[in-house]
């Protein structure tokens, strides 16, 4: 069992050691998607949930666990592919791209960013327009890490936020979209 200050990437390579990745990430895959949701997260498959947070309380909730919370589950879900991965994850991630919590969108841009998703990338612009900075920095990064060409007009407008983090992600990624692409795309 995880102790609460082990890292979420400690907790995950720990899960996956102990019941095997294609395991874990089966059960990330059911939690993103809503295959299992929250209400059964926090009952009968509670030991999965317990071993891709690392607490036997995940969120410290009073239980019940008011549905409003069960958004978490896919969040931590999410998360773990941070760390590990298998090509049929992307399908899973399609889906949360929609999903209705920022925080998982949030998550969905991230992964994007880091493993170079460009298939997803269409999917997160929407992103740009959201009232949280963060969202919106976490969706330019994806387009400068995994976006095309054309994807450099939907962050441009970004160089003016009003927040600093997202006017430098911008900058970044329009950056790296010129040394990705090989090509000028201001």
């Amino acid at each position: 069992m995880a102790t609460e200050r082990e890292k979420p990437r400690d907790v995950i390579l720990a899960a996956t050691a102990k019941y095997g990745e294609d395991t874990v990430i089966d059960w990330c895959i059911a939690f993103l998607t809503g295959e299992i949701d929250g209400e059964a997260a926090y009952g009968a498959e509670l030991p999965k949930l317990v071993a891709i947070t690392g607490s036997s309380n995940p969120g410290g909730w009073k239980t019940p666990v008011d549905p409003v919370n069960y958004y978490w589950v896919r969040v931590w879900a999410a998360r773990a592919f941070l760390y590990v991965w298998r090509d049929d994850v992307v399908d899973a991630l399609t889906v949360a791209a929609g999903d209705e919590a920022w925080r998982v969108r949030e998550h969905v841009a991230r992964i994007t960013a880091q493993r170079e998703l460009g298939q997803l990338v269409e999917l997160l612009l929407p992103m740009l327009e959201h009232e949280l900075p963060r969202v919106r920095a976490a969706a330019v990064r994806a387009v400068g890490a995994a976006g095309e060409f054309e994807h450099a007009e939907a962050i441009r407008p970004l160089a003016d936020d009003p927040d600093q983090a997202v006017r430098a992600a911008v900058e970044r990624a329009l950056a790296q979209l010129e040394e990705r692409l090989d090509r000028p795309v201001h």
